[in-house]
């Protein structure tokens, strides 16, 4: 499916330039996430709410992609409610499944949550090692480097992750060059975001990238984000006690 325009993110929208972009190659159009049980909501909301007011001025496809076409949760890893007894979730209808992606996929997005933990993602390993070598680019945001490290698709390459998750995440991946502090990693096509609200910063460097810088800044105005521009400025590793290594 396309991004849509509705409400008042399309009036917003309307305040925003046709883009520009820096970049000698041709911008990416199509967008394909991978969703499984336990997969943490703003991981994905983050990004597809600037690449929602892009899409007002330049043509996006938005893919939705899952082991089936049933509507995924984002819920307590290992069940439906959490510690406290609580009834609380949220689901996202996929578009297609891994058996059936899209043939077209510029960029494919790999959220983290809990299911990478505690969850059941053999599906998306899987679909993740087979996909990513036919696509431009992967982001990762949080845990969800741990999806694409169990995948083998970070082997030799720099990579981030969660702080907070350091310790659970990094053995996944024993040939990842893992890097601390960084806010976010490029290395190549690779772009890994530390936790959750760090890949908001991520996607707007993103759209910085290739559809140039003044469309990056007046989404950002639209979306009233305080963005941090350095990938190296990352408190929470100290924060976390993670330990130095590789180099942002």
């Amino acid at each position: 499916m396309r991004f849509q325009q509705f409400s008042i993110l399309a009036m917003a929208a309307t305040a925003i330039g046709a883009p520009t972009t820096n970049s000698t190659t041709e911008p990416p159009r199509n967008f394909g996430f991978v969703l499984y049980n336990s997969f943490d909501v703003l991981d994905i909301a983050g990004s597809i709410e600037p690449l929602f007011l892009l899409s007002s001025r330049q043509q996006l496809n938005l893919s939705i992609i899952a082991e089936s076409m049933q509507p995924v949760l984002m819920q307590t890893a290992g069940g439906d409610k959490n510690s406290a007894g609580s009834h609380f979730q949220l689901s996202v209808n996929p578009t297609h499944t891994f058996a059936d992606p899209p043939p077209d996929i510029d960029v494919l997005f790999v959220p983290g949550g809990g299911g990478v933990r505690t969850g059941n993602i053999s599906a998306a390993v899987d679909f993740v090692r087979a996909t990513y070598p036919k696509v431009r680019y992967l982001i990762t945001v949080c845990t969800g480097a741990g999806v694409a490290a169990k995948a083998g698709v970070l082997d030799g390459k720099r990579a981030t992750t969660n702080k907070a998750a350091w310790a659970e995440i990094t053995p996944l991946g024993k040939n990842v060059q893992w890097t601390s502090p960084a806010r976010w990693v490029v290395d190549g096509n690779v772009w890994t975001a530390s936790g959750v609200v760090s890949g908001i910063d991520l996607i707007f460097a993103f759209i910085e990238e290739f559809f140039g810088k003044d469309i990056a800044h007046r989404i950002q105005g639209a979306t009233e984000h305080k963005r941090t521009v350095d990938p190296c400025d990352d408190p929470f590793a100290a924060w976390n006690n993670v330990t130095a290594s590789g180099h942002c």
